[in-house]
């Protein structure tokens, strides 16, 4: 093969993150991507690229300041479950192979992921923003998702960490009152942060935190996104 394309991760919508669950979300990135370089240092014909995807989760949930590529990651579980994530395929470059890191955010698909789960309440009639709203909500559309992914594989100029994560910077109340006006719901009812923790545990911080990034080295590169707001990519997802 040629290129190498590394999407394999236990998702994190499972629940909820009991220390066996979070033992299986890092066996199956780490050891995977442990193998993976193994099998090409083995391998007669070496790809030419390996494409690794993580998470944005690699900048944290909180910070003032907007992510860029250059900002160091956190200290979390998520955060540091993507470092390791990533560390587990560089030696491909010291095998020849050019390596991409693709930090994905959520990625928006109406039949699976986190949107059906954040579309839920808002089906109910009890939709609305978590909290004051004012926290980010990183999301890709997933058409931009694929789309990003296959230009970062075949551009050879494309090297080092990239953010997937759409240009337009998106607060929780904007995301929910987008959806709510696609879905044709009412948005009024805002929903207390404590209440999602309680429910969820740890696994809360994906729906109920979230830090502004945006996707700087990928628009350089020449990517150019087909849906650059919330309101265009949840028409086309629900239409």
């Amino acid at each position: 093969m040629d290129g190498v394309i590394n999407l394999t991760g236990y998702r994190l919508e499972h629940w909820p993150w009991t220390n066996s669950q979070k033992q299986r979300f890092y066996d199956s990135r780490i050891l995977t991507g442990r193998v993976l370089v193994s099998a090409i240092e083995h391998a007669t014909h070496r790809p030419v690229v390996f494409l690794q995807v993580s998470g944005i989760n690699y900048y944290g949930a909180r910070g003032d300041i907007i992510a860029d590529e250059e900002t160091y990651p956190a200290h979390d579980f998520l955060a540091q479950l993507t470092v390791q994530w990533e560390v587990a395929t560089q030696p491909v470059k010291e095998l020849g192979v050019r390596h991409v890191v693709a930090r994905s955010a959520v990625v928006l698909d109406a039949n699976g992921g986190l949107l059906p789960l954040m579309a839920l309440p808002v089906k109910l009639f009890i939709g609305g923003r978590l909290e004051s709203g004012n926290q980010a909500v990183p999301w890709i559309h997933l058409a931009d998702q694929i789309g990003a992914l296959q230009f970062l594989l075949m551009n050879e100029k494309s090297t080092g960490e990239y953010k997937l994560i759409s240009p337009t910077p998106t607060s929780n109340a904007e995301f929910m009152r987008a959806l709510s006006s696609v879905l044709h719901r009412l948005y009024w009812f805002p929903t207390p942060a404590n209440l999602l923790r309680a429910t969820l545990g740890e696994m809360s911080t994906l729906v109920v935190e979230g830090r502004y990034s945006q996707p700087k080295r990928l628009l350089e590169l020449g990517y150019q996104f087909r849906f650059p707001t919330i309101e265009a990519a949840l028409q086309d997802l629900f239409k």
